[in-house]
């Protein structure tokens, strides 16, 4: 066992410009880091069994949840229950990095889910 940083976790690219590191990926759980550039955002989905947690590290990032959005700044974080419709957003001017800790892992359970303006 050894310490783990992003030049020894596995790396990916996604979406306009993003990068994610695979800190930790177990069976049971999953740790990534991921990167945004301004003005990125994923595409809104939700999971059928994966819970996430979403924490900020640097910069800021909107998280959407079944329409509602959160403003969310370097230190805070926020819950992602199963089946709950999301989306990160990255609407700063930095880059916004920050940690989606998943159990179990959300690979393979990405279902495309729009997210309904407005809601409550």
């Amino acid at each position: 066992m050894h310490a783990i940083n992003r030049n020894d976790a596995e790396h990916y690219r996604w979406g306009d410009g993003c990068d994610g590191w695979h800190l930790l990926a177990g069976d049971d759980l999953s740790v990534i880091e991921e990167r945004m550039p301004p003005g990125t955002a994923e595409q809104p989905h939700r999971h059928a069994r994966s819970r996430q947690f979403f924490y900020v590290l640097e910069g800021e990032a909107v998280l959407e949840l079944e329409g509602h959005s959160h403003h969310l700044a370097r230190g805070e974080g926020l819950h992602v229950p199963p089946g709950v419709a999301h989306q990160m957003r990255n609407e700063s001017t930095c880059d916004a990095s920050f940690l989606v800790v998943s159990t179990p892992p959300s690979h393979g359970d990405r279902i495309p889910s729009p997210i309904a303006r407005g809601a409550a």
